[in-house]
């Protein structure tokens, strides 16, 4: 019976392995169980830092599967007749076994310091009124849209013609559905309406959490065109499931040609029915006088 034992500890380095290598090469179906093509080359470090992590984690997984099958298959009762002998510790062993991984943690989070700060850090910059970069006078580039969250859904708006959120001519987005440029640094705003959500775009390596009260600010470049999923990576509510968005990356002319259609759909609407902004007030519990939002909302909704 230990044997089988033995066996069956063996198992599970083989599996977590196979699992490993049908994860990563298999790109579509259920064994699909890696991340999407990376989109955002300003990430690129992200993937390195996570494939580091894992074939460290690998190492030692597959390494102590090993060690337990080869203790339990060697020392088994039914074949071993000798007595058991009790070994109170070496240490040797045990400084070793301390200071390796110490080695290795503190290693990580060197390297990991890096990777932190350009994707959480160092935002993406403006050259001042000398018109050079790297000058005292270099401005943080302003948020081009602003990402609302919201049980259950994403709530999206885009800065107009001034490239300002916050002003008249902000631009309301479909529901649920995220638009940029391919190629184009893109900096975003997020906001939290009632509780804790986590904004997650796999394909562009972008996660944060959003808190109630508080303002993020992300950053990416999506390098591809094509659709991406936008996901709540943080569990919010009973309608979690359901907090299900897109992404999608298109031409900087389609782009134009969207934000036209958004903008026709605000400003030329039924006068006779709800404004945009008054929609927009009444689902996420903003007023036109209670701010900014609300105010500059109201403005773009068109007069009443």
């Amino acid at each position: 019976m230990g044997r089988f034992w033995s066996l069956l500890f063996l198992s599970v380095p083989v599996l977590g392995t196979l699992c490993y290598l049908a994860g990563m090469l298999t790109r579509s179906g259920p064994l699909a169980l890696w991340f999407p093509e990376n989109v955002n080359s300003m990430a690129n470090e992200v993937d390195q830092l996570h494939d580091l992590i894992l074939a460290l984690i690998g190492i030692v997984f597959v390494a102590t599967g090993l060690v337990l099958f080869w203790f339990t298959w060697k020392y088994d009762a039914s074949v071993n007749d000798q007595p058991v002998r009790f070994v109170h510790g070496s240490h040797k062993l045990e400084f070793w076994w301390t200071a390796i991984p110490a080695v290795i943690l503190i290693g990580l989070a060197i390297y990991q310091l890096k990777v932190w700060s350009d994707v959480k850090i160092r935002r993406p910059m403006l050259a001042g009124l000398d018109g050079q970069m790297d000058t005292a006078d270099d401005q943080p580039m302003p948020p081009q849209f602003e990402v609302v969250a919201r049980q259950f859904e994403w709530r999206f708006r885009y800065a107009g013609e001034d490239q300002l959120l916050d002003t008249v001519d902000d631009i309301l987005g479909d529901v649920n559905e995220l638009h940029v440029p391919v190629g184009e640094i893109q900096v975003g705003s997020l906001k939290a309406a009632d509780v804790l959500h986590s904004f997650f775009i796999p394909a562009l390596r972008l996660k944060s959490d959003i808190v109630p009260g508080s303002q993020q600010i992300v950053w990416f470049r999506a390098d591809k065109p094509g659709s991406y999923e936008i996901v709540c990576a943080e569990l919010c509510g009973w309608g979690h499931y359901k907090m299900k968005g897109r992404l999608v990356v298109e031409t900087k002319d389609e782009y134009q040609l969207y934000l036209q259609s958004l903008r026709a759909k605000q400003y030329q609407r039924d006068f006779s029915q709800p404004s945009v902004a008054q929609v927009y007030e009444r689902d996420s519990g903003e007023t036109g006088g209670s701010g900014p939002l609300g105010t500059n909302l109201s403005l773009a909704g068109g007069a009443q």
